[in-house]
């Protein structure tokens, strides 16, 4: 009796962690599937991602916390946590970096194995999980800017000629930049190396990394949102209705743009660094940070936000930024690639490993 209810609990565990990862890699794969049969095009996939990344996810971040008590959800220690992860996942990947002999992909496999694609699909995880994402906005509030802060130093690290990378356009804007751009690695004429020296190139960058920061539209949806809700202004309610439907197109117009932009053929360039760094993003990170997570008492959507933290799928935006920053992108493309397609699968363990535990 004891086995069956035990087997019982198990499976409802798994169907648990599959409702919330199979809608999610299906969206995906259908619009890999449309982009082959000529229905969502390179061009679209481009405009949809734009589009959920300004317009879309900002607004259904803003929708999710317009309302909400500022003072009863605000978490210092659980940000401050999400902050501290960040950044020791950077340097544990920079030890790792370490082991690779070709020093111009360090760079690029720290910044693949930290950074991770919690604004579209870690949201869309959260979302199917608990039906608000209140706590992951918290989540990137503790993460989101540092990313784009740990990437300018780590894509400037030196070459193995002592020579040191510099900005090929505006890195700090770059993260809306679309999917589809991992496609098209080729077709993207590489940035040039200089060899100024870095105290040349280091005041243009540190202005256009902190105006890329104040403009992000993620971290503009959540700023407005919280201080909406501080202030408590009133909201007429065929605002909120329309807010709410431009916010909802987020989650299933970026993943299928999302998977239209997959080219599973890029997995297999720099398939052992990809791969170590892809071990860190999907599996790595959580095994050491989320028992911290769980032991200071994060349960429910905080331990499922700190999950999408570390072990969601690496960014696109990450490969962006290393293309604009003069690095060939190629080990950026294929971690993107090898981390998107696994993770719904890594996640569906994880979300039941945690399940089973009773933390989610």
């Amino acid at each position: 009796m004891i086995f069956f209810l035990g087997k019982s609990r198990c499976m409802n565990n798994l169907l648990f962690s599959l409702n919330a990862t199979l809608p999610v890699f299906l969206l995906m794969m259908i619009g890999w599937g449309f982009h082959r049969i000529h229905v969502i095009s390179d061009r679209f996939a481009s405009d949809m991602n734009t589009f959920v990344f300004r317009i879309a996810l900002p607004v259904s971040l803003f929708t999710e916390l317009y309302n909400v008590d500022f003072f009863r959800v605000w978490d210092t220690r659980f940000v401050l946590f999400c902050f501290l992860a960040t950044l020791a996942s950077a340097g544990i990947a920079g030890l790792a970096a370490r082991f690779l002999r070709d020093r111009s992909q360090r760079g690029e496999f720290i910044q693949g194995a930290y950074r991770s694609s919690a604004s579209l699909l870690g949201m869309a995880y959260i979302e199917l999980l608990y039906g608000h994402v209140t706590f992951g906005s918290l989540m990137m509030v503790g993460c989101v800017p540092l990313y784009n802060v740990l990437a300018v130093i780590v894509l400037t690290m030196p070459e193995k000629d002592g020579k040191r990378l510099t900005d090929a356009g505006d890195a700090g804007t770059q993260a809306g930049q679309p999917a589809s751009a991992v496609r098209n690695l080729r077709n993207q004429g590489n940035a040039k190396n200089t060899e100024a020296p870095a105290a040349a190139v280091k005041p243009a960058r540190v202005r256009k990394l902190l105006v890329g920061m104040i403009t992000n539209p993620i971290i503009l949806g959540i700023l407005i949102g919280f201080l909406w809700a501080l202030l408590r202004i009133p909201l007429p309610e065929f605002a909120v209705t329309t807010l709410t439907f431009l916010g909802r197109t987020a989650t299933p117009l970026g993943l299928l743009a999302m998977g239209a932009s997959l080219d599973f053929g890029k997995m297999f360039h720099d398939i052992r660094p990809a791969l170590a760094a892809s071990f860190l993003k999907l599996i790595g990170f959580g095994m050491l940070f989320l028992p911290m997570a769980a032991a200071l008492g994060f349960r429910e959507e905080k331990l499922a936000a700190v999950l999408i933290m570390l072990c969601s799928a690496s960014t696109v935006a990450g490969y962006v930024m290393a293309k604009n920053m003069g690095h060939e992108g190629t080990l950026s493309a294929s971690v993107v690639m090898i981390t998107t397609f696994f993770s719904s699968f890594t996640l569906t363990l994880w979300i039941t490993i945690l399940r089973g535990m009773g933390l989610l």
